[in-house]
């Protein structure tokens, strides 16, 4: 387990993810099929060429469920009870085929849960296409992801 009890979440820490990975097309194609998105923006090479991006974009979707799952290593591998919401989502930036994407998370609240027994952690998670040649990161998807925390267990 790697990741973190309720207690060792702090306000205002922001949290680099160290996995990241590379789209490839068969990702966005199996994520729009999984989730029988048939937007011909992500699907249709030819419908895409005819839009202002000029190609297919990677599903906003799977961009946004990247960003979590590169994030639980740090955050919630293990400590979690639930994730109880997904809010102010924005896709400020497309991804397309061949990006490869990185997170961080920065925790923005936290509280006890009335019964003083689970935590509600709250951090604001920004997901990025690397840019290799000017290492100007461009901001592709951000939200805020709100998670019921388990509290460390008390020593016998």
């Amino acid at each position: 387990m790697t990741g973190r009890y309720y207690e060792a979440f702090e306000v205002g820490e922001t949290i680099e993810h160290a996995k990241r990975r590379t789209i490839s097309e068969a990702d966005n194609q199996r994520f729009c099929d999984m989730t029988m998105n048939q937007q011909p923006l992500h699907l249709d090479g030819a419908f895409a060429a005819e839009t202002r991006f000029g190609e297919r974009l990677v599903n906003g979707l799977y961009t946004m469920s990247l960003a979590v799952g590169l994030s639980i290593p740090e955050t919630t591998d293990g400590t979690i009870v639930a994730n109880l919401s997904y809010d102010d989502v924005e896709h400020p930036n497309p991804v397309f085929h061949g990006d490869t994407v990185r997170a961080r998370s920065t925790v923005t609240d936290k509280r006890e849960t009335s019964d003083g027994e689970r935590g509600i952690v709250t951090m604001r998670v920004e997901a990025f296409t690397i840019d290799e040649e000017d290492d100007d990161d461009v901001l592709v998807c951000e939200f805020d992801r709100t998670v019921l925390a388990k509290k460390r267990p008390e020593d016998p």
